[in-house]
């Protein structure tokens, strides 16, 4: 059976991570919260449209990954492995096990007079899922499966992965169980920074996230490339990182601040977080960079631009025209 330790599971749980099964974590975002105060809402509402107080962010690969970013924010030095080689739980068992672990986990705003009540019925059924929370979830035997089963469910999903596994990609491609929006996770743009920021545990790890970057276009959903800049690390890197999204070809590009909270802090320095004026003049000149090199046979299908930021989360949204 993959399993969660008992020392990593006592670990989440101070994170307040629920653990549901035998592998599978959530955790209520912190922007879950605010919205069900009307304080605001997580980037990815004003961005793509989903509803955060609907939102369940969790991972049926707690404890699994193939990879040791520094600037993760997860208690990744406590890793199980980078396989899910035994018996898994079902698709069905994390679904309603997370249902009712969402639905444990926001009992208490029920009596806060600060609750927006409406909102607060409608996220006692969650109808977004975030699969990204810990781990990598494609390690995740029975992906399909799971995605498969709340499409069936009338859920949209956010799947993010760090490019490791492209045959699992093409696998869901070929099932037609691919995610509503499809997030990789790209952060260098040479082996050597490949090497230096994501700590691959896979000997090929490089060649692997290049082969899911040009099986992209081949995808029919929608894809997001996510670009975590680092001071001093690749955040001189915009010409190459302009060149392989010419590769990808993505709906979306979001680059994002690193932040300096949880086990990152142990690796990072505090000066290693960029602001937001930073990001934003990052992703200026990362727009001017993919108007050249997305020149013909790519101009039909608008120039690239900035479309959204938002401040608080150090996040700024590109995209074409269309």
């Amino acid at each position: 059976m993959s399993k969660i330790t008992k020392d990593l599971k006592k670990k989440l749980e101070k994170m307040h991570y629920e653990i549901i099964g035998n592998h599978t974590a959530l955790e209520i975002c912190s922007w879950a919260k605010k919205s069900l105060r009307d304080e605001g809402v997580c980037y990815k509402e004003k961005f793509y449209g989903i509803k955060s107080h609907r939102c369940a962010q969790m991972s049926p690969a707690a404890g699994f990954c193939d990879q040791k970013c520094i600037f993760c924010w997860r208690p990744q030095e406590h890793n199980i492995g980078t396989k899910m080689n035994a018996k898994v739980d079902s698709p069905t068992e994390i679904i309603d096990g997370c249902i009712k672990a969402q639905r444990r986990k926001l009992s208490g705003f029920g009596g806060n007079e600060k609750t927006n009540p409406e909102k607060f019925k409608e996220a006692q059924d969650p109808n977004q899922w975030a699969i990204s929370l810990t781990g990598e979830p494609t390690l995740y035997p029975k992906i399909g499966e799971l995605i498969s089963e709340l499409t069936k469910r009338k859920n949209s999903t956010f799947l993010v992965t760090n490019g490791q596994h492209p045959e699992v990609l093409e696998k869901l491609a070929k099932e037609k169980n691919l995610p509503t929006q499809l997030y990789i996770s790209l952060d260098a743009t040479t082996a050597e920074e490949f090497k230096k920021i994501n700590v691959p545990l896979n000997k090929n790890g490089w060649q692997r996230l290049n082969k899911t970057l040009k099986l992209l276009p081949k995808l029919d959903c929608k894809k997001v490339i996510r670009i975590t800049v680092i001071k001093e690390y690749n955040d001189n890197s915009i010409s190459g990182f302009a060149k392989l999204l010419k590769i990808a070809q993505p709906d979306f590009v979001e680059v994002k601040s690193y932040m300096h909270v949880g086990y990152s802090r142990n690796r990072l320095p505090k000066e290693a977080m960029p602001r937001h004026s930073e990001i934003r003049e990052f992703s200026e000149k990362l727009v001017k960079e993919l108007n050249n090199v997305f020149r013909e046979p790519f101009s039909e299908k608008g120039s690239w631009k900035i479309k959204n930021e938002q401040i608080r989360s150090r996040v700024v949204l590109i995209s074409r025209n269309e």
